[in-house]
């Protein structure tokens, strides 16, 4: 028996209507997808990977609350997708190990700092500026700060469990700083040093850096040189280059198979691999 779709009026009616905020538009849907479940899996799964990173965001969503996926099969087709987008990929990495993180929470938690950033900018204000605030709302009024003691928690690795506990890793306290940044339009960027991770401001003439694991402490380019070389590597310009989504999302996952496999958890230790090699995988074939 063939499997029933939906027409492609159907498909651009829904298209549009996917991003709507209203809560009732959005039962409506919920409703309508959950009442036909295989076109409406069909239907979500091409929004999900296709180019539109809008519409795939919304088509995620709307598949993780109707519970139409298996996590990680959903995450293996976002690594193989090639369309990376952080929040995206960074809950959908989530779900892998926590099936029932709520997206709709970490965004609206995600919202209410940036609110809050907000509510404190003066203009005319500097990239410095802005970022003194974020570092405010994020280390002082919300919390935020390293996990120290715990550093080979898995749970420091997954952003649901950073917003809620607010500690976590330098790649997620980075991952969270950059996603309050973007909602407020601070331009910045995440940098993967050598066994550490910050987040970079190129946006003026002298680029700066923020550690979000020293609670936002701003940094030089020459004060990161010695600080690789003081721990014995043999820095160069790419050091501090922007990293790719891809790549991040590939050190999160390189970060769990280390503490999962710390934990004595292998299985858990061989999926997030197995994530690692999938990246490498799906760049290589662009690359090609």
């Amino acid at each position: 028996m063939k499997t029933p779709i939906f027409s492609l009026r159907e498909r651009e009616s829904f298209s549009a209507l996917i991003d709507d905020s209203s809560p009732t538009v959005r039962a409506a849907l919920v409703a309508f997808f959950a009442a036909r479940p295989e076109a409406s899996r069909e239907f979500l799964h091409s929004l999900a990977t296709g180019p539109d990173r809008m519409l795939a965001w919304h088509a995620r969503r709307l598949l993780a609350d109707l519970r139409f996926t298996d996590p990680v099969a959903e995450f293996r087709g976002f690594i193989r997708s090639l369309h990376y987008e952080l929040e995206t990929g960074c809950l959908l990495l989530a779900r892998t190990a926590l099936p029932k993180v709520d997206a709709t929470l970490v965004t609206e938690d995600l919202d209410r700092l940036a609110a809050r950033c907000r509510e404190l900018i003066s203009e005319p204000s500097s990239l410095r500026e802005r970022c003194r605030v974020i570092n405010r709302v994020l280390f002082h009024e919300a919390g935020f700060h390293g996990n120290v003691e715990h550093y080979e928690d898995p749970h420091n690795s997954f952003l649901p469990s950073v917003l809620e506990r607010r500690t976590g890793l330098p790649i997620t306290l980075s991952i969270v700083y950059l996603l309050v940044a973007r909602r407020i339009g601070v331009e910045l960027e995440p940098v993967a040093l050598p066994g550490h991770f910050l987040v970079g401001a190129y946006a003026e003439d002298t680029p700066f850096f923020i550690d979000p694991f020293e609670r936002g402490a701003f940094r030089t380019q020459g004060e990161l040189l010695l600080y690789l070389r003081a721990r014995g590597f043999e820095p160069t310009a790419a050091d501090l280059a922007p990293s790719p989504v891809r790549d991040v999302l590939a050190r999160c996952c390189r970060n769990l198979v280390a503490h999962y496999n710390a934990a004595g958890h292998v299985n858990r230790a061989r999926m997030f691999d197995s994530f690692v090699g999938e990246f490498e995988a799906a760049y290589e074939r662009h690359a090609a």
